[in-house]
């Protein structure tokens, strides 16, 4: 054992739908040293991603859910203060699942990769330089194609995805619209992530009619991060060939019982639509390749990344519930200290 101590925020009850602050408890116990060929990292920033709902949930899933009373899996980025035969080095900072605990001992299998010193903050690497960013990046390019001239529509486009898409479709030379919860959001994606128009979903009577006015020669890309009642009204103004990037169904609060609504099968088949699903799990050996180019073009000023830092451990168990409630600006992230 060590004298450090450990602050951990472990799943305490299984939710149904997004996880409230009432599902996770605050433990506090000692930090076991590192065994053979483990490492031990101090977190210094984590994560809070819309995905967290889904591995706390014990719903049909793409990873298997989170155990009961163990630290919420998260992605974090941390210093390694001891490495016992492995190929990292105290002092290193390192990007990877390291839950939502101040320190956490694990194997180099947990850490995604190297963070690269650079005039970027340490907590980028959760934003531009993390998932979300690479998400964003990877999605767009690799499944949209996209193409300079064409039309791109994006549902939480003020989010820690939303975000990047909208600068990217810019520098690609698409014409990028967005949808979002507030005027505050919209008027931000609009100054700076490369939107030209903004619908607030919540204050139109009509979201076809609304999605239709905002994009009236239709739409060549849909990146999607809803699902519901957005995603059954942008389907029907897909351009011919279009493609639809199906990267989160932020919409749906339970998928038991399987929800309803209108049938888009129609639609794929006559405007010939490529609707593709996204996990960023399948894309960790692009992670280096992708973060770098995030990089460069976060330097370089053609990106740029908003965060909301909450200090302290504390603030984590309420946060994936902010999060849907779409109270946050810009990526979400807890500082440990």
């Amino acid at each position: 054992m060590t004298d450090r101590e450990n602050r951990q925020v472990r799943l305490a009850a299984r939710p149904r739908g997004i996880p409230q602050a009432a599902h996770f408890s605050l433990v506090t116990e000692p930090v076991a040293a590192p065994g053979a060929g483990e490492i031990l990292i101090a977190n210094r920033y984590l994560s809070v991603d819309p995905a967290q709902r889904g591995w706390a949930n014990d719903e049909g899933n793409y990873s298997a859910p989170v155990p009961l009373d163990t630290p919420m899996r998260a992605l974090a980025v941390g210093e390694i203060l001891e490495s016992n035969g492995s190929q990292f080095q105290p002092g290193e900072h390192v990007y990877g699942w390291f839950g939502w605990q101040r320190y956490c001992v694990t194997t180099p299998e947990a850490v995604l990769r190297r963070v690269v010193p650079s005039r970027l903050p340490l907590s980028a690497n959760l934003s531009v330089l993390g998932m979300n960013g690479i998400t964003a990046y990877l999605a767009f390019h690799g499944l949209g194609d996209p193409k300079p001239g064409e039309h791109v529509l994006v549902s939480t486009a003020a989010g820690s995805v939303g975000g990047f898409v909208g600068q990217l479709a810019r520098i690609a030379g698409c014409r990028a619209v967005g949808l979002t919860s507030s005027a505050d959001k919209a008027a931000r994606a609009k100054a700076r992530y490369g939107y030209q128009e903004m619908i607030n979903y919540r204050e139109a009577a009509d979201i076809s009619a609304a999605i239709r006015a905002a994009c009236p020669d239709g739409n060549d890309i849909f990146f999607d991060n809803t699902g519901g009642p957005i995603a059954d009204a942008a389907i029907r103004t897909m351009r011919l060939r279009g493609r639809v990037i199906q990267c989160g169904t932020a919409a749906n609060a339970s998928w038991t019982p399987v929800p309803t609504g209108p049938r888009p099968e129609r639609e794929i088949l006559t405007r010939r639509l490529r609707w593709s699903g996204f996990i960023i799990f399948d894309h960790f050996a692009e992670f280096e390749t992708a973060a770098a180019h995030l990089a460069e073009l976060a330097l370089a000023g053609k990106i740029v990344h908003d965060e909301e830092i909450l200090p302290g451990l504390e603030h984590a168990p309420g946060a994936i519930a902010r999060l849907y409630r779409g109270e946050n600006h810009g990526k979400l992230v807890i500082a440990v200290d």
